[in-house]
């Protein structure tokens, strides 16, 4: 594809990376130490929260997180059903049941009236995910009592309400997979908290459950972040603000050029900041568009088309009820170009192509 789904390339800091990753090997410190301690130092700066823990990646930063908060057999956590699998899979690989929400068809996210019809005297916590970089309302859903998890995996940089996410539930989970906002090269994932003790907890939990290597208190997970890829991080974590605003202009760019013409665009949150890990249109004939898009070199693809709940793996958790905002998105929801790289040039062209999709040219798939 002549413009990629993703425009981001981490070619302009190789110089940077690879005197990192030189200074990783003459250490000789290859799992935990002082880089990744600097790195879970700055990264809650940098998010706002009190604490770090770095970890291997963005599934088990979940897992761990939930199971700081007590999460386990018998307990049921709620989820939203329209998100990447991990977030589920993580509440049912700790034991626990996920119990699937509808979202709102705007946003994305879980919402209060969402998540209020499926509290049951066994839910122990709410996973709200950022999804595609939009700040859940988190706030709100506070006045539920429960504890909130934060899956913060797509939202590097996104805010709400004056403060970042990572720094608004009780505990939240971020990826630094390399197709993330704030990346790293490879698996890699944090926990962030201002709770001293859930910090403390996930810190014992991803290291087999000791603090020592030979008193062992917990039954938990190997699961460190390696100093390489903290080092990686701290290279790029000082250009992640510079990354955001760049890619909230290029989603500028696409609402100036008025595609609401033809598609449903993702909004702004009332009181905070999308970071736009992915820029999602929604029409109902999206495959038509995508594959209108395809023929001239720009990539657009659909997410999460088969959400969770109607997953094979989760067949024993899936719900009696209808999710009908989950079905409304999953059915037209269509990723279009974005990232720090892309032009105002490309996104004229990918209007451009878009435009004569709609058009009536007997040589263009029809999407009407």
């Amino acid at each position: 594809m002549r413009i990629s789904l993703f425009r981001f390339s981490l070619a302009p800091y190789r110089a940077e990376l690879l005197t990192a990753i030189e200074r990783v090997l003459a250490s000789g410190r290859y799992v935990l130490g002082p880089e990744v301690e600097a790195f879970e130092r700055e990264f809650a700066q940098a998010v706002g929260a009190r604490h770090c823990v770095g970890v291997a990646n963005g599934t088990e930063a979940l897992m761990l997180a939930l199971r700081a908060l007590g999460v386990g057999p018998e307990d049921e956590v709620i989820v939203p059903s329209f998100t990447f699998y991990a977030t589920a899979e993580a509440v049912a690989a700790i034991g626990a049941r996920p119990v699937f929400c509808d979202v709102d068809p705007q946003t994305f996210c879980v919402t209060p009236e969402t998540v209020k019809p499926r509290l049951g005297l066994r839910t122990r916590a709410i996973v709200a995910v950022h999804l595609f970089g939009y700040p859940a309302p988190i706030e709100e859903l506070r006045a539920f009592g429960l504890p909130i998890v934060e899956d913060a995996a797509q939202a590097a940089g996104a805010a709400r309400g004056g403060r970042r996410a990572g720094a608004l539930g009780d505990i939240a989970a971020f990826s630094f997979f390399p197709s993330k906002n704030l990346p790293c090269l490879g698996d890699g994932g944090a926990v962030t908290s201002d709770d001293p003790v859930l910090a403390e907890r996930v810190r014992l939990l991803r290291h087999h459950g000791s603090r020592d290597k030979e008193t062992f208190e917990a039954i938990g997970l190997n699961s460190r972040l390696d100093a390489l890829q903290a080092a990686v991080l701290r290279v790029l974590l000082p250009h992640l603000e510079e990354w955001t605003q760049r890619r909230r202009a290029a989603a500028d760019h696409y609402r100036r050029a008025q595609l609401e013409r033809w598609l449903a665009l993702p909004v702004e949150p009332p009181d905070g900041r999308h970071v736009y890990h992915l820029f999602v249109t929604r029409h109902r004939h999206r495959e038509s568009l995508a594959r209108a898009l395809s023929e001239r070199g720009i990539e657009a693809r659909s997410y999460y088309a088969r959400p969770i709940h109607c997953q094979p793996a989760m067949r024993s958790f899936a719900p009696t009820y209808a999710l009908p905002g989950t079905e409304e998105v999953a059915a037209t929801n269509l990723a279009l170009p974005i990232g720090p790289d892309l032009t105002a040039n490309e996104v004229a062209e990918v209007v451009d192509a878009i435009a004569a999709a709609f058009s009536d040219a007997p040589s263009r798939p029809s999407v009407r």
